[in-house]
């Protein structure tokens, strides 16, 4: 497989054009005030702003009211819309929720179907993702991370997307704390994106295999840089200094809603991080060595991928504390910091840094 050309990490977004009428973005949400342990319940954005949603249910319930022979047309009204991972399971994309989304068009604001942000809790756009596989896509960070090590990256890197396994038993949310593993005093964030495959295939074409993503969220792949150096020397993956965390969000957002942003095989939009408030960290999505065609051309070849997989593209040139601290923090991070990650037209994932809890127990909220 041949890689893709580097681009232009600078390149910025034309001005945006009319959306395709599939584009949504999808979140699960909680009331702020719900009982705890209220499940997840499943919404799109009303606006671009994303300041009023939609709970799907709510909406799917009075469609079929309005018209009943919809629930003999569409299998997307036969069934309560619960969450997008039961949506999935049920053999549905994305994509088909938009069905709803564009029913309910015309709803006043005042309509109990739409709830403002300001009143919603949000959860991780997937809660129980089968799988993730965390690419290695973006050459200005892969060549600072040999070049600390006294090497070059190796030839190979140019020739095929590299990937490890995630954990996904430590998938958190936006805003759900997060903590340095035991024996670790060097956490770090890494900025990425995120994609969820939401059709299954295997050996897919790098040209055509990006067709069974059914949308882009923004990664954070937290690391425990001490663990992570003492392990890098056996040669084998990632272990402890990247098995603790993963937080992803803060809603999924359909590949139409970008298709203005296209810059050749990636997407000409800017990511930055933040630690307190001051950016640590700035890149571009258009950097990638690799397109996610690629990347799920080669996660697919002789396997199967799954609806609920997840494809983190690797951090960005610039994107964690081990590339930048010393000149722009001199520290890794602590308890009391906030990291906010922020991508074009994904939106913001911001995370509190907490100390560990005591024993096993998870130290705030997690999904369900």
């Amino acid at each position: 497989m041949a890689a893709a050309a580097t681009r232009d990490s600078d390149t910025r977004p034309a001005a945006r054009t009319p959306l395709d009428s599939n584009a949504v973005k999808i979140a699960h949400i909680r009331e702020r005030n719900a009982p705890a342990g209220s499940p997840w319940r499943l919404a799109a954005a009303r606006d671009s702003a994303a300041e009023h949603w939609l709970d799907l249910e709510e909406g799917r319930q009075g469609l079929v009211v309005e018209d009943p022979r919809r629930a003999h047309n569409s299998a997307l009204f036969r069934q309560p819309v619960t969450t997008l991972d039961d949506h999935m399971a049920r053999g549905l994309r994305v994509e088909a929720l938009a069905e709803i989304v564009e029913g309910y068009a015309g709803a006043e604001p005042d309509d109990e179907a739409i709830l403002a942000a300001s009143n919603l809790h949000f959860g991780p756009p997937i809660l129980r993702p089968p799988s993730l596989r965390d690419f290695y896509a973006f050459e200005r960070h892969v060549k600072t991370m040999w070049e600390r090590r006294g090497g070059t990256v190796p030839e190979a890197w140019y020739r095929m997307p590299i990937f490890y396994f995630g954990n996904v038993s430590e998938i958190r949310g936006p805003g759900d704390p997060v903590w340095a593993p035991r024996g670790s005093e060097e956490l770090d964030y890494e900025l990425e994106i995120g994609a969820l495959v939401d059709t299954p295939g295997i050996d897919l074409e790098p040209d055509r295999a990006d067709e069974a993503i059914g949308g882009y969220f923004i990664l954070n792949d937290w690391s425990a840089r001490d663990l992570q150096r003492e392990e890098t020397t056996v040669r084998l993956g990632p272990a402890k200094g990247k098995d603790f965390a993963t937080t992803i969000g803060p809603w999924l957002v359909t590949p139409d809603e970008l298709a203005d942003a296209r810059a050749g095989e990636a997407y000409a939009l800017q990511m930055s991080a933040y630690v307190n408030g001051i950016e640590t960290s700035h890149g571009a999505w258009s950097s990638a060595q690799f397109s996610f065609g690629e990347m799920l051309a080669r996660a697919s070849a002789d396997a199967h991928l799954r609806p609920g997989d997840l494809i983190g593209s690797g951090t960005v040139g610039s994107g964690c504390l081990l590339e930048v601290k010393d000149e722009v923090l001199k520290r890794y991070l602590q308890i009391g910091d906030t990291v906010t990650l922020a991508v074009e037209r994904l939106g913001t994932l911001t995370s509190p840094i907490v100390e560990r809890p005591g024993g096993r127990g998870p130290a705030g909220p997690r999904p369900s």
